[in-house]
């Protein structure tokens, strides 16, 4: 039967394991039922990308394909599930026209099943490069793919490359698999955070639409060996190849001139092999040397190295296109045809040089990649005529030097002869520029048909064939050539010397004259190779071939390169750059550009200056190409996964650390040019924080680094002197009290731990959906108001039971809360006294869990929430994550503003309602809401010279006394003194002072005053104290004035209640705190801020509202006070 059944569903399955050679005759069997119908999909071209969101209820939308007949049981099930899902469909323009039932095919034995989400599994690896794609309706809901597969009708993906694409991906669709809340949550809820309720009107399917229409006609993309290997070998040869190779063998002998192009190869040899390691590491786009570091190191050095690797490429053109016209004018004067003097025959040539280079490359990539070809031809031909005229020694050559292979000029050419004050190492400065251009293939990666097979092979093969070349010219023209010739004929030998020490005195010839200086032989020409060829043209024709290769092959880079980094928004003001035109999104502007600055460079004509900084720049990206493969591998990355196996961490640090090495062998003060501009950029591009997230391994290293240290620190036992204020802050949302915020803020920035707790309370379905909505919203609010600080949202019952989980469970190993922080609840009195029961229950557990406790109150208050306008909320969502990471983007532009206003709304009536009372203009805030918002912005101000007091009443291990100093640590606070307010006895007040003093000034804590106050105990004033009473009244039991049994009841059933034998038995603590009110009066009403110890109540023996009202008398109408208490264990020593 299942056999049977897989035969009808459509040929789909069996194409999965066929041959390549069957895999289209399949494909197109199954688009049209083996026998009928249009192919398969339409062309990318065609294709328009749909996003249909169903509402709950309605059926299927209108354009669907009508299913066979014998699916209806199968399509029932579908459509009952499809409530609120998305749907997502390929529609074919072209086919506007046909039946509905024509669209998939009409075949009865299952053509439209299988053209339904599975068909793309029939591709073969390769055309996810190729760019032509096959797109093909898909529905998650009636997908009997599934069906074939398992036997049974399932709405779970199979895995499928499609889903892990990019929104943007240029390679083929992305599509959406079923979300964990469509396969989790129950059927007749919402499960998405769309914002709109279940069956909610105005949602029809072809309403909310992502269109993306990629065009994949004629884009060019080359191959390994044309995109990559031409230009990498081409980019090598430079003009080095013919005109100083052999001066480098003259001065540092073959030995070392071997040894020189091996140090070189080695150097990019590494880079090479870091190169290949992160272009196998994903899918890599256009960009080069810039996409690759900014993608593994981060926006920072990527946006540094991009701007300079860029202009150095630019420059490099002007560089090259000077060498070639200083060529042509040697010919030019060789022959007496100057046109004006040797400098401006420079500039004019180079000028008309550069716009016919221009030209190619704006003619295409076609054009350049043929250009380079023809180049290539020549280069190669010219090495060959080199090494053919070796192998032909002529005798009107010998007195110019040159006798062919002969061992003897071997064995003398083979050590150094340094003259002129060159070294070993200046020597290889000169040379080391011949080999770079080994990122000339990387740099258009973007035009490349499979960039991650294509770089590591062809930059590999290029490194070893001119690494090859450059040493095999090396020593057949040391073994050829002798170092001085005369190139006088007359200098031959006719009598045979007996005492010969020169390879040319042995060979016939007397070239002693040379001491006082000669112009041919390796040492004093640079046309040697031209002299040893065949035909000494075409070695010309090999310096215009290698000079104008690397010239375009850089005036190509640098515009692909400078359009990446643009369209990343590094640096705003380039912005117009990243625009591209054509099928190949030519960068046109950032040619003209690059053409502006090789044009300028190019009239300067002295590149002498110019030219070890632009190695220098070229070392600097190879330097952190090799960082780059380090620090991935360090930061142990679980997305480091590099296809190319050949590399090794260490030895890229090591190709690192040679780059900066040979940076300053070249030239010093150009390295540290480099480094200047590179740490400018760097800096810049850290202040500015673009807004990118590339998963750099530079956040891969941060996490690691957090982690062992966080796990190294748990297992240090605590000591005294490290104590830090690590505060839990019951803020709920964060910017509703922000007073609260910028106060704890204070003390705890770059101190202590300070983590935002938020209590969800309500149905759970909605709270869980806020919680991962709001973690990120308020982390990234945080954030951006400069908040050191952690968000940490939980859902529970009520306050209470939320607040225990935070206490119990926030924090990670030693970086744990010790502080409990919460806001003075305002008006508790007129609210419900259930609530005041759960905020007092806080405190006594917080005392349970060993922790301290700050209770913080300022008489206008602290929530703000119901002041705030819905711009500032708008603001703090535009950048979450919802809108951030959102598979497609959905155009709503059909839809009302009510819709689309605010993205986090809970529910559409409240959004709705919302939105119309700030459509309104907004009202003039009255006077108490005005001073509300004053309030909340007090401590954001500096504060000027006033005091913080400190009522020190109760010892509790210092944890006020530590608060007030951390703030006056803080710049807006640095003006405050601190007074020390403590009780004492009338008769010993000198002598607490003193003692006090002592202690203080053991502590190390500076303070302006110490006052003891001998009257704590006088009784308060009567009208404070009937306050009190009728403030309480209200709450009290009277159980004297009921029967037990009902004050029992009522006891129970109100446990917050005051008993009359309660309030006698604590009315010395109550007078206490009303006297305490009186003093603060008195002494403190002008200070900045009051700290002042918190009255403990025995758990169980005093009730919530008696608290309540003991924390209401003793803190009334004061300026902004801290009622603390520490866990009474030592957070103070005067011990080192």
């Amino acid at each position: 039967m299942e056999g049977k059944q897989q035969q009808e569903m459509g040929p789909l399955g069996p194409a999965v394991s066929t041959a390549d050679d069957r895999r289209s005759e399949e494909s197109r069997d199954a688009a049209g039922g083996g026998t009928q119908g249009r192919p398969l999909g339409p062309t990318p071209s065609q294709s328009r990308f749909q996003v249909d969101l169903v509402a709950e209820g309605a059926g299927r939308p209108v354009d669907e394909p009508r299913k066979a007949s014998g699916e209806g049981g199968v399509v029932g099930k579908g459509s009952e599930e499809a409530k609120g899902r998305f749907r997502v469909n390929f529609v074919d323009p072209s086919a506007s026209d046909e039946s509905p039932g024509e669209l998939g095919g009409g075949s009865s034995e299952g053509g439209n099943v299988s053209f339904q989400n599975g068909g793309d599994t029939v591709l073969s690896e390769g055309s996810l490069h190729s760019g032509g794609h096959q797109h093909y309706y898909y529905d998650t809901h009636t997908n009997t793919y599934y069906l074939r597969t398992f036997g049974h009708n399932t709405m779970d993906a199979v895995p499928r490359i499609d889903y892990y694409r990019h929104t943007a991906a240029d390679l083929g669709e992305k599509l959406i698999r079923p979300s964990l809340a469509e396969l989790h949550d129950e059927l007749d809820k919402e499960p998405f955070e769309d914002g709109y309720a279940n069956g909610e009107e105005g949602t029809p399917a072809g309403e909310a639409s992502a269109t993306y229409t990629p065009d994949s006609k004629g884009v060019v993309k080359f191959g390994w060996i044309k995109g990559v290997l031409v230009r990498c070998m081409l980019n090598i040869w430079g003009v080095m190849l013919f005109i100083r190779l052999s001066w480098i063998v003259g001065q540092a002998g073959i030995g070392l001139s071997v040894l020189v192009i091996g140090m070189a190869t080695v150097v990019t040899t590494i880079t090479g092999l870091s190169t290949s390691a992160i272009a196998t590491n994903g899918f890599v786009r256009g960009g080069g040397a810039y996409y690759l570091i900014s993608r593994s190191l981060g926006p920072e050095f990527g946006g540094a190295i991009g701007l300079i690797f860029a202009f150095a490429n630019a420059v490099a053109v002007a560089m090259y296109v000077v060498g070639f016209a200083e060529t042509v004018v040697e010919l030019l004067k060789e022959n007496g045809t100057l046109m004006i003097d040797e400098m401006n025959d420079i500039r004019i040539i180079g000028a008309i040089t550069v716009v016919v280079l221009l030209g190619i490359s704006v003619a295409g990539m076609e054009w350049e990649a043929k250009a380079q070809i023809v180049l290539l031809v020549i280069l190669i031909l010219a090495i060959g005529d080199f090494v053919i005229g070796t192998f032909i020694p002529l005798d009107s050559k010998k007195p110019k030097g040159f006798f062919g292979y002969k061992a003897e000029i071997f064995m003398e050419n083979f050590g150094p002869d340094f003259r002129d004050e060159e070294t070993f190492f200046s020597v290889f400065a000169i040379f080391f520029p011949a080999a770079t251009g080994i990122l000339a293939g990387a740099n258009i990666s973007g035009d490349l048909a499979d960039p991650q097979s294509a770089i590591p092979r062809g930059t590999l093969l290029a490194i070893l064939i001119t690494t090859l070349v450059y040493v095999g010219i090396a020593v057949s023209v040391g073994s050829c050539v002798v170092r001085d010739a005369t190139g006088n004929v007359n200098n031959t030998i006719v009598t045979e010397l007996t005492n010969c020490t020169t390879a040319a005195c042995k060979l016939n010839y007397d070239f002693s004259s040379c001491q006082t200086g000669c112009h041919y032989g390796l040492m004093n020409n640079f046309q040697v190779m031209s002299m040893v060829s065949g035909f000494a043209p075409l070695i010309t024709a090999g310096i215009f071939s290698a000079t104008l290769s690397s010239a375009l092959a850089s005036l190509v880079s640098a515009p692909k390169i400078f359009q990446a980094l643009c369209k990343d928004n590094i640096y705003p003001g380039f912005q117009m750059f990243a625009r591209g035109y054509g099928k190949n999104n030519e960068p046109l502007r950032g040619y003209l550009l690059t053409f502006l600055i090789a044009l300028g460079f190019i009239l300067i004509a002295e590149l002498n200056v110019i030219a070890p900084i632009i190695s220098n720049f070229f070392l600097a990206s190879y330097a952190l190409i090799n960082f780059s493969v380090f620090h991935a591998s360090l930061a142990k990355s679980p997305g480091w996964r590099p296809a190319f196996k050949y590399y090794n961490m260490w030895i890229s640090l090591v190709g690192a650390i040679l780059c900066c090495i040979v940076m300053f062998v070249i030239n010093w003060w150009a390295a540290l040019l480099t480094y200047v501009i590179v740490l400018g950029l760097y800096i810049y591009v850290t202040y500015k924080k673009p807004d990118v997230n590339w998963g750099s391994s530079t956040q891969a290293l941060t996490y690691l680094n957090a982690l062992q240290h966080s796990i190294r620190l748990s297992g240090v036992e605590d000591h005294v002197k490290n104590f830090r204020p690590q505060c839990l802050i019951m803020t709920g949302a964060p910017n509703a009290r922000p007073a609260l915020l910028h106060l704890v803020h204070a003390f705890t920035k770059n101190v202590g731990l300070m983590i935002c707790g938020h209590v969800h309370m309500g149905p759970r379905r909605q709270a869980i959906k806020e919680l991962s909505t709001d973690l990120a919203k308020y982390q990234r609010w945080l954030i951006k108001n400069k908040m050191k600080a952690f968000y940490a949202p939980v859902h529970a019952e009520d306050l209470r039971d939320g607040g225990q989980y935070l206490m119990q469970a926030a924090g990670l190993g030693r970086m744990r809360p010790n502080t409990l922080v919460v806001g003075f609840k305002k008006n508790w009195n007129q609210g419900d006294m259930r609530d005041v029961e759960t905020y007092i229950n806080l405190f006594h557990d917080a005392f349970d869990i060993q922790y301290g406790v700050v209770v913080i109150r300022l008489k206008e208050g602290l929530d703000i929430s119901h002041l705030q306008g819905q711009e500032e909320l708008l603001s703090s969502q535009e950048k979450s994550p919802c809108a951030k990471d959102v598979i497609v983007k959905v155009d709503y532009s059909k839809k009302t503003e009510t819709d689309t206003s605010i993205a986090f709304a809970p529910s559409s009536s409240e959004r709705t309602s919302a939105l119309h009372k700030d459509s309104k203009s907004p009202s003039p805030l009255n006077l108490a809401d005005q001073r509300l918002l004053d309030a909340s912005t007090q401590f954001q101000k500096k504060q000027g010279k006033s005091n913080i007091d400190v009522w020190w009443l109760f010892d509790d291990g210092g944890l006020t006394l530590l608060i007030p100093y951390l703030i006056t640590t803080k710049k807006k606070w640095k003006d405050c003194k601190i007074r020390v307010f403590i009780g004492g006895k009338i008769n010993r007040i000198d002598h607490d002072r003193r003692a006090m003093a002592t202690l203080l000034s053991k502590f190390r804590i500076d303070f302006s005053d110490i006052m003891v106050l001998g009257d704590i105990n006088t009784k308060p004033k009567k009208e404070n104290i009937a306050a009190f009473e009728e403030m309480i009244e209200p709450f009290r039991l009277h159980e004297d004035d009921k029967e037990q049994e009902v004050a029992d009841k009522l006891k129970e059933d109100e446990p917050w209640r005051i008993t009359d034998n309660e309030l006698e038995l604590y009315k010395t603590k109550t007078y206490r705190q009303i006297r305490l009110n009186e003093l603060l009066k008195e002494h403190s009403n002008m200070a900045n801020i009051i700290v002042m110890s918190l009255p403990v109540a025995r758990k169980g023996a005093v009730s919530s509202a008696l608290y309540m009202a003991w924390l209401e008398a003793l803190s009334k109408d004061l300026p902004p006070v801290l009622l603390v208490r520490g866990n009474h264990q030592s957070v103070l020593t005067f011990y080192s």
